[in-house]
């Protein structure tokens, strides 16, 4: 398990984070309904050549969770730039994944982040998206954070589990399910939902160009949750570089291949254009 041993304060909430390893800085950024811990595989080997900093997203994982807390993409990016500031960063490597992926974007395009290397997988970043079981959160949150906690514990698993294309492990499903358990959690969970909103991608798709910096893009060719064509899609407007396409994996790449995400990031050379 990653370590998150200091708190940033944001706004006046509390953003657990915490860094690995020693070298030029490198942000991961996660996606929901995950955290942190969903570079727990991956961070470890990263650290052999970067000095890797990981967050929970406002509203996730160890990150302060309250009623009323604004968690949509229209916050996550100004956290990222606060981050940024915070460890005084300066054009670093970012990794991220769905969410994430809208926040390094909506960082790059509306607060004027910049990045040595962008690798984005199975990003939230096109429209269309949002399952319709999004939109009937969205209309009835109240009602789902009221549900018992068996209830609640058996939908967010089979939601977890529906973002991988293998069955996940119960230390996988414990890992990602822990945060959104209580009443603090379950709460947390159905507010981060109710508050997803296409408009916040739609707002910056128009602006989608290569970016000043190498980007690669990878996608799990059986993502249920985002298609792999809308990866093709997105590596047509902000890279120069192929979508790649990774077999045999779904949207958590996390977990359905750690290893694809390792590779792809330790051969990845920001200085050849061409790579």
């Amino acid at each position: 398990m990653l370590t998150l041993d200091r708190m940033h304060d944001f706004e006046g909430r509390r953003i657990a984070w915490g860094t690995i390893g020693e070298g030029p800085p490198l942000v991961l950024i996660h996606g929901t309904p995950f955290s942190s811990q969903v570079w727990r595989r991956i961070a470890p080997w990263l650290a052999s050549r970067w000095k890797v900093h990981y967050f929970d997203l406002a509203g996730y994982g160890l990150s302060e969770m309250a009623e009323g807390q604004d968690v949509s993409l229209a916050v996550q990016n100004r956290l990222l730039a606060s981050l940024f500031r915070h460890w005084n960063l300066d054009r670093p490597d970012v990794l991220c994944h769905d969410f994430g992926g809208a926040t390094a974007l909506r960082g790059y395009y509306l607060d004027g982040l910049r990045y040595r290397s962008l690798t984005i997988f199975d990003a939230v970043a096109l429209s269309p998206w949002g399952s319709p079981f999004v939109a009937h959160v969205r209309k009835h949150e109240e009602a789902f954070a009221g549900l018992p906690a068996y209830a609640h514990d058996a939908l967010l698993r089979a939601y977890i589990q529906g973002a991988a294309h293998r069955p996940l492990s119960e230390e996988a499903l414990t890992v990602h399910m822990a945060p959104w358990q209580g009443e603090t959690g379950q709460a947390g969970f159905y507010r981060q939902i109710a508050q997803m909103d296409q408009r916040h991608t739609d707002e910056i798709e128009p602006l989608y160009a290569p970016l000043e910096c190498p980007v690669q893009v990878l996608w799990g060719e059986e993502d249920a949750w985002i298609p792999v064509e809308t990866g093709e899609r997105l590596a047509a407007r902000i890279s120069t570089r192929p979508l790649i396409r990774v077999p045999s994996a779904g949207h958590l790449l996390q977990e359905d291949a750690a290893e694809a995400v390792v590779a792809a990031m330790l051969a990845f050379d920001p200085a050849d254009p061409g790579r």
